[in-house]
């Protein structure tokens, strides 16, 4: 498994090449966009984001200053903003009391704890956390997915049924405790997963990872 899981990354970075992956300016923002990008595309998430920093509100204390229908109104190209909503006064709450809104002091924290203290939030679940591990706070963590899993189980290196912790627990196990493989590791299965290895019309006769289908 450790050897296939590097020939296929090798195999996709040659194909896509560095995706420079997460698209945002802070880990703030890499924060938010992994709560309002639940169950939506990321150019929805582009929008709300957009929306955010028009209104000169992209901060955790301005969001928090922000009445609910306000803040709703603005992540709406996000979908489900009554709930995102919700969602991120949650965490916005939980920023603020337990590291009183310091990304660094954040940091600091051990990857088990910080990932504990997360899915404690609620409306916050394992993807949204490691995403925020990953992404924001830099931590080696590996996300799973919908492209993820759907890759795996096509390519037959995962059963359908198995949890979200089971198909991580491949990567952790098989790849070095590296960032910055995760990240991109990452982005490149998302890439395959939009262009090649897609819910519907899958192209899997042009796919770069079409010889190791089994």
């Amino acid at each position: 498994m450790k050897q296939k899981l590097k020939k296929t990354y090798r195999k996709l970075y040659r194909h896509f090449g560095p995706q420079g992956w997460w698209p945002a300016r802070t880990p703030f923002e890499v924060m938010v966009g992994a709560i309002l990008t639940q169950n939506t595309s990321w150019q929805n998430v582009e929008r709300a984001i957009a929306n955010l920093k028009r209104a000169r509100v992209l901060s955790w204390k301005r969001m928090l200053r922000l009445n609910d229908r306000a803040l709703a109104r603005l992540i709406r190209p996000a979908g489900y903003y009554n709930i995102k909503t919700r969602r991120l006064k949650n965490f916005l709450h939980f920023f603020q009391e337990r590291y009183s809104g310091d990304l660094r002091r954040m940091k600091k924290g051990g990857t088990s704890r910080l990932r504990q203290e997360l899915l404690g939030v609620n409306g916050i679940g394992p993807e949204t956390a490691d995403s925020i591990l990953l992404y924001a706070l830099h931590k080696p963590v590996f996300v799973i997915d919908a492209y993820t899993r759907r890759w795996m189980v096509r390519h037959g290196l995962a059963a359908p049924q198995l949890l979200y912790e089971d198909l991580q627990k491949i990567f952790m196990e098989g790849l070095p405790a590296d960032t910055a493989l995760f990240n991109e590791y990452h982005a490149l299965i998302v890439r395959l997963g939009k262009e090649y290895c897609r819910k519907t019309k899958e192209k899997c006769a042009i796919c770069p990872l079409r010889d190791e289908k089994h």
